[in-house]
């Protein structure tokens, strides 16, 4: 009797397990949505899908924005996008500022206080910019060091025969980023009219390539008075490695400088955040007194001052 009372409750677990069971493989194979063989945007061609409240409403924001920008684009505009190697539009990328500056000011606001709120919202823009041009140097520097891989293989095209622009070309398929989108732009500028000496001394201002510019200025007299292009840009090629070697022993030398310099830049902003979520009013003196408010400017000032005169102390140039 026992036995039988205790094999009760287990038989009516395994019924209602399988009960589960076969209701699952009813559901997920029986009355599963079957794919057609042919996708919706072949069999529909000429249709669109419906877009969400959430896509709409970001279609309209950008469009807004695009419209009230212009050609110009603004604080970000196309070229300086382009040069940080960001392959996005302006309108695109000044609605994400806006976000990320409406977000940061009420994140700050709540967490610590209103004055917290404000900078964050108010150096959201500049932040953006001080990305932009450290991804630009970042890509230029990239493009420098890439430089005498670059000649080689536009030596080695000439070698073979092939035209400068025809070696340009090659070049642009076989290189890394971000040498190949220069060098292909370079090819399609020249192919819709553009004179290709032009074309490469614009690239070179944009890369801000002293050596690149050499190059240029190679390929011009050899087209204006001949002779071997080859052997020229191997002596260019032999300079350029030089230069090359003197611009390392120039950076390890200012690494020194430069991370003193982020330090006393990053302190006075981290020790503020720091006082801010220990104790949240502590710095409203500076946003409710007039003389806080006073302070509060000059100080901004002296920053920009100070950050200017560091970076003109630890960039060397020659």
């Amino acid at each position: 009797m026992e036995s039988a009372a205790w094999g009760t409750p287990v038989v009516a677990a395994a019924a209602m397990v399988m009960c589960v069971t076969a209701v699952f493989i009813t559901m997920t194979v029986v009355f599963r949505p079957r794919q057609r063989a042919i996708p919706l945007e072949r069999r529909r061609p000429n249709g669109h899908p419906e877009l969400s409240v959430f896509s709409r409403v970001t279609e309209s924001t950008v469009s807004a924005v695009d419209g009230a920008l212009g050609a110009s684009g603004g604080l970000y505009s196309p070229a300086a996008l382009y040069n940080a190697g960001l392959k996005t539009k302006p309108a695109d990328f000044t609605v994400l500022v806006l976000v990320a500056t409406l977000v940061l000011g009420i994140v700050g606001t709540l967490l610590t206080n209103l004055l917290l709120g404000i900078v964050l919202a108010a150096i959201t823009p500049l932040l953006a910019k001080i990305m932009l041009a450290f991804l630009t140097d970042k890509r230029r520097s990239k493009f420098d060091a890439q430089l005498s891989d670059t000649i080689q293989m536009l030596i080695g095209g000439l070698r073979v025969g092939h035209s400068m622009m025809r070696s340009i070309d090659a070049a642009a398929k076989e290189a890394d980023a971000p040498t190949s989108e220069e060098l292909a732009r370079i090819v399609n500028e020249t192919r819709i009219g553009k004179d290709s000496h032009q074309a490469i001394e614009e690239s070179a201002a944009r890369m801000r390539s002293e050596d690149f510019k050499w190059i240029a200025q190679a390929i011009q007299i050899n087209r204006e008075v001949g002779g071997d292009l080859a052997g020229v840009l191997e002596e260019v090629a032999g300079t350029i490695r030089e230069r090359s070697e003197i611009k390392g022993q120039i950076k390890s030398l200012s690494a020194e400088g430069k991370m003193s310099a982020y330090v006393l830049m990053g302190l006075p902003v981290g020790v503020a955040i720091a006082f801010s979520f220990i104790n949240p009013g502590y710095l409203n003196v500076f946003v409710e007194d007039v003389r806080g408010i006073a302070m509060l400017v000059g100080s901004l000032l002296m920053f920009a001052l100070g950050g200017f005169w560091l970076s003109r102390i630890v960039k060397v140039r020659f």
